[in-house]
């Protein structure tokens, strides 16, 4: 009984005690889920002021996308701890936008703003935000009007126009327009733009941006017309315009009025006109045909375009009009993803700890408290990084890091996307993302990329940078004279206009063969100055006609030279120049010129080096005279009577037949070898200075004062030998062609005549090309720059020009033209005849001395020698020992033969034997005295 009860104790002890931990464990699992569910629904909130205009549709279109941003995030991450809340102040004014951050800060406690739209209100709201911590943050704003080191808390989530002036320059550098129009609108944030893309321009070797042009916001119709037509004169093609998309598209509008939008010009625009391209009216778009843009390249979103289509509608419908989706309603749903992004990676934070303190300056509305959550929201931002609509989002020193552009061409309704830039390939047909940026190994500026452009007037021809508009032709003077017409030559003329409709010549051709190297495409008419029938003229009188206006160049055959370079502009020479002085080519006859080469005082040493040297060779020959004659030798000495007159001639002799032996003596011989050797030097010297004499002596000119001097009549030349050279005028004669200089020549100035002519080098090379020999240059050539074409002062021509002469100058063509006016084998690359006019002179004795002592001290030492006893026995000796010692190995040189008396042992007792005997080569002497030796039998002096 007892363990009964027992048992029911336990057993109901035991039911409780489960059922109370089943509640306790379901209390605990009830808390818990409270308590999660609690975390999920009361979510931590951030506030962030917005402010917007309530007037702008930008304002209206970006303000719809930030509201579905903030939808979207926070529908694909509901478990997020933290929450953006938006705070909107409206303000239609600058003062109004004051106030709003202010507003914001003090009474919503915000710790971010988005704003400013406009730069004008970024100074007072970015010190604001400097003050209390609290990052401003902008999607509009594309260059600070601050310092990034005063703008610590301004961050700009949109592209910075920097980079976009990068892209306008590469693609100005591709279509090689080295000179381009700006227009933009006058306000400050158009000047740094325009500071920006200056810069970008010149980095790119971009050599000059014409009269950038600043047009009010405000401006109206006139105004505008009239900067249309005074860019219209300045003959300039290319225009970049940079304004906010109203001014911008009253602009295109009048600029088709105006004719601007014709074929030979070229519209660019930047993405402060093309972002908005979508809002224009069919007029005004009409009016854009041909313009080609750039704007940030962005992916087509099908359906975020209808979403936000439908969202707008329903939002806007009593805002009035909102302008389409574009880059910058991209920009501010970014921004937001970004700021939610930022915000969550913080985590939630107590209320109490948002703020640290008050501001030590306030504001006179009063104090302001410092954010504690702001430099860490700032932190996080920086470091925020997404997939965003408008691309890959990523800060970089506070701005949006730079992304690629889309190149455009605005054809019929719509645009046509001709390539791409981005910063590190540079002008592309295909988008290269940023991944693939190592495929392209180079930064291309090349438009060969690029699709096909239509430009404005339907052409598909690319304008140039600077043209000679349609409507500008181009006055060409040239000169009309009787000569020289191998250099211009007029004919068809009209008395009526001075016009000219053929001319032809050297200079002519010259310019017909530089058009193809123009970079642009010209229109002109030739207009000829001066008629023969009229008073005399000058090439200064036809150049001055530049600064009247009469012409706007002139081509012929016009000297570049210094005086006329006040008033006129000249290209770089066509053809080389120089003044020269020609005269007559006269040969003088001299019989005696061949004693020309030497000196007097060199005959006389030559003269007396013959006679010194006969009487050494005649002194070292007399032994040999003395000595006995072997039987069988042949003499070569000289019989006694015959010595004292071969003593003059052995020297000459030796010259003439040098294969002759004339001496016997080995001091005689080397006498002879020093007499050669300095023979031969004489003979060389002497053949070169009679040659160089002959030559010289046909450029010998003896200028005098009372020589009339023949010029190139209207040319500069009479000033010039008047004012350089100071020859009087009445010494002076005027010819106009190459006819006139030679029969003035061969008249002489005794009979009207003149002496000498001095004039340029071209005209000098065709009197002597026509001529042939008959004429000759002497004298110094007096520089000029050569013969070129004149522009107006500071005309943009003449380098272009220039740059084109060079091409003909250098090429093959250049043969072909000089020839064709000037005759088979004439070209500017040969130089003109030798002007050598300081003569040569005669070779004298002082510049052989060295010679004449060498020869003389060998001379006298082989006299020295040969008469000595004792070096004649130390000769001797030395004979000897060379005997001895040098013909054990040389071979005899005299075969002697000995009859021997037969042996008794032969069979053949008559029999005679014949020996041959080797005799070594040593001297004459030794050679008889052996001979007859072994004649004798004896013993020879070889077998000692």
């Amino acid at each position: 009984m007892t363990n009964a009860m027992t048992n029911i104790i336990k057993a109901a002890a035991s039911f409780f005690l489960s059922h109370i931990l089943f509640l306790f464990f379901f209390f605990h699992l009830h808390c818990q889920s409270a308590q999660n569910n609690s975390e999920q629904i009361i979510p931590s909130y951030i506030n962030i002021g917005i402010i917007e205009d309530p007037n702008s549709p930008l304002d209206a279109m970006t303000s719809s996308c930030m509201e579905m941003a903030i939808s979207d995030f926070y529908s694909a991450h509901p478990n997020y701890t933290t929450r953006l809340r938006t705070r909107t102040r409206r303000a239609e004014s600058l003062l109004d936008a004051d106030f709003a951050v202010l507003e914001l800060l003090k009474q919503e406690q915000v710790h971010g703003v988005i704003g400013p739209q406009h730069s004008t209100e970024e100074k007072f709201i970015t010190e604001l935000g400097q003050k209390v911590h609290v990052p401003i943050i902008s999607f509009t704003a594309r260059i600070s009007a601050l310092p990034d080191i005063e703008n610590h808390y301004f961050v700009r989530t949109a592209i910075d126009d920097a980079v976009q002036t990068r892209a306008l320059a590469a693609i100005c550098k591709g279509f090689q327009w080295a000179k381009v129009v700006i227009l933009y609108e006058e306000t400050d944030y158009g000047s740094r733009f325009i500071s920006h893309l200056k810069r970008a321009l010149q980095d790119v070797e971009i050599g000059q941006v014409l009269h950038p042009v600043a047009v009010p916001g405000s401006a109206k119709k006139s105004h505008l017309l009239k900067e249309l037509s005074m860019l219209n004169k300045t003959q300039t093609g290319v225009f970049l315009v940079h304004m906010n998309p109203s001014l911008g598209f009253r602009l295109f509008t009048l600029a088709k009025m105006s004719g601007m939008m014709s074929k030979g010009y070229a519209w660019i625009i930047t993405d402060s006109i093309s972002n908005f391209l979508n809002s224009m009216d069919s007029v005004t778009r009409d009016s854009m045909e041909g313009v080609v843009g750039i704007r940030p390249y962005v992916l087509h979103l099908k359906k975020f375009q209808e979403r936000w289509t439908r969202n707008s509608m329903v939002q806007n419908k009593n805002r009035g009009q909102v302008m389409d989706l574009n880059a910058y309603g991209l920009w501010a749903y970014d921004t937001i993803t970004a700021l939610a992004f930022a915000v969550e990676k913080i985590g939630p934070v107590n209320s109490s700890l948002l703020y640290t303190k008050l501001a030590k300056n306030g504001t006179k509305h009063g104090p302001l408290r410092i954010s504690s959550f702001g430099p860490r929201l700032l932190r996080e931002l920086s470091t925020t990084k997404f997939r965003g609509l408008s691309g890959h989002f990523e800060l970089v020193d506070g701005k949006l890091k730079a992304s690629a552009f889309e190149i455009f061409n605005v054809i019929g309704t719509g645009e046509r996307r001709v390539g791409f830039w981005t910063p590190d390939g540079g002008i592309r047909r295909q988008f290269i993302s940023s991944s693939d940026h190592d495929k392209a190994k180079t930064y291309s500026t090349s438009t060969a990329e690029l699709k096909n452009i239509v430009w404005p007037g339907d052409s598909t021809t690319q304008p140039k940078s600077w043209s000679i508009l349609p409507t500008r032709i181009l006055r060409i003077g040239v000169p009309c004279k009787p000569g020289f017409k191998e250099f211009v030559n007029v004919t068809d003329i009209d008395p009526a206009t001075n016009r000219t409709y053929n001319p032809t010549g050297f200079a002519i051709d010259i310019f017909n063969a530089m058009l193809k190297y123009l970079p642009f495409e010209i229109k002109y008419h030739f207009y000829y100055y001066n008629d023969t029938s009229k008073s005399e003229w000058t090439y200064d009188d036809m150049l001055h006609g530049i600064p009247r206006k009469d012409f706007d160049m002139v081509v012929g055959d016009t000297t570049i030279w210094a005086p006329r370079a006040s008033y006129v502009d000249f290209s770089l020479p066509y053809s080389e120049s120089g003044v020269v002085l020609l005269v007559k080519n006269k040969k003088v006859f001299d019989m005696w010129i061949f004693t020309k080469p030497l000196r007097w005082d060199l005959w006389l040493a030559i003269g007396l080096s013959c006679i010194f040297m006969g009487i050494v060779i005649w002194i070292l020959e007399r032994p040999a005279a003395n000595n006995p004659i072997t039987p069988g030798e042949e003499s070569v000495v000289m019989p006694e009577t015959e010595q004292p007159g071969m003593t003059y001639l052995a020297p000459i002799t030796v010259l003439a037949f040098p294969e002759r032996n004339m001496v016997t003596n080995k001091w005689s011989l080397l006498v002879l070898v020093c007499w050669l050797f300095m023979a031969f030097i004489l003979m060389q010297s002497f053949t070169a200075n009679l040659s160089a004499i002959l030559t010289v002596d046909q450029l010998k000119f003896a200028f005098s004062e009372d020589f009339f001097l023949g010029y190139h009549e209207a040319s500069f030349m009479k000033k010039f030998l008047i004012e350089t050279l100071n020859i009087k005028e009445s010494r002076l004669r005027g010819y106009s062609s190459v006819e006139g200089f030679h029969d003035a020549m061969c008249r002489g100035s005794k009979n009207g005549g003149i002496d000498a002519i001095f004039d340029e080098i071209p005209y000098m090379k065709l009197l002597m090309n026509r001529y042939d020999s008959q004429y000759k240059t002497v004298g110094p050539t007096y520089r000029t720059d050569g013969l070129g074409f004149a522009f107006p002062l500071n005309s943009p021509l003449t380098a272009y020009f220039s740059r084109a002469i060079l091409n003909v100058t250098q090429s093959s063509e250049m043969t072909t033209i000089e020839q064709k006016n000037f005759g088979p084998g004439y070209s500017s690359q040969d130089p003109l005849s030798s002007t050598i006019s300081q003569g040569t002179s005669s070779l004298n004795f002082k510049q052989f001395s060295g010679l004449f002592i060498i020869v003389a001290s060998v001379t006298i030492f082989a006299l020295i020698c040969s008469q000595m006893p004792t070096l004649s026995k130390l000769t001797n000796i030395t004979k000897q020992l060379v005997n001895k010692y040098c013909c054990r190995t040389t071979t005899a040189g005299i075969n002697v033969e000995r009859k021997m008396a037969p042996n008794s042992d032969q069979d053949d007792a008559d029999a005679t034997c014949i020996e041959v005997v080797e005799i070594p080569w040593s001297n004459e002497a030794d050679v008889v005295q052996d001979v007859e030796r072994e004649i004798k039998g004896g013993t020879s002096s070889t077998d000692k």
